[in-house]
């Protein structure tokens, strides 16, 4: 009988970090994310986890009456989560912001950038998470040609299907992931 090996660890990682309400917490949750990501070799793009989590932790810091937020990170079942827990019981919702808004725009980029995304009722208030699955493995193959990158900066992914590795079309990579439109008004001019 032959078996494969587990592509990642059956091992479920998590970690829990008490965070001041101040300007410092949005970079020290970003830290705490891109160290949890190195060390738990986790195949998520850590500059969109990185994002994410400043998002989250910067509305929970500005709507927040209370000392602290806390960051939990988790890493199991193929995907990263990361929740952020205060003391607001208002919902966060997604704004329509006019093009030329300075702010709320955050949920859309969670929204928009995220596998998956959602609040809860805790007993101190709520959470707020976001979820990104494991990217497939893209082992090196000298033999394969270099294939320019997808728009969002991902190339064509190799996927192992039913003991093959085959190439899926930059279409495939997140089909559940709607394109992040730019509002003219902000676009640099040339």
């Amino acid at each position: 009988m032959t078996t494969m090996a587990p592509t990642r660890p059956a091992r479920r990682h998590g970690c829990r970090v008490r965070l001041a309400t101040g300007p410092a917490a949005a970079a020290e949750a970003r830290r705490r994310v891109r160290a949890a990501i190195q060390s738990w070799q986790v195949p998520v793009d850590p500059d969109t986890a990185i994002l994410l989590t400043s998002e989250l932790v910067t509305n929970a810091v500005r709507h927040e009456a209370g000392q602290a937020v806390m960051l939990v990170v988790t890493c199991a079942r193929g995907q990263l989560r990361v929740d952020v827990h205060d003391t607001s019981p208002s919902w966060p919702a997604v704004a329509d912001v006019p093009a030329d808004a300075e702010t709320g725009r955050g949920l859309l980029l969670v929204e928009t950038l995220s596998d998956e995304w959602g609040f809860y009722r805790t007993p101190a208030g709520k959470a707020v998470y976001f979820m990104l699955a494991f990217q497939p493995d893209q082992p090196d193959q000298p033999d394969q040609p270099d294939q320019a990158p997808a728009a969002g900066g991902r190339g064509p992914q190799r996927v192992n299907a039913r003991g093959r590795w085959t190439v899926t079309p930059p279409s495939a990579h997140r089909p559940r992931r709607a394109a992040l439109a730019v509002p003219a008004a902000r676009l640099p001019s040339a």
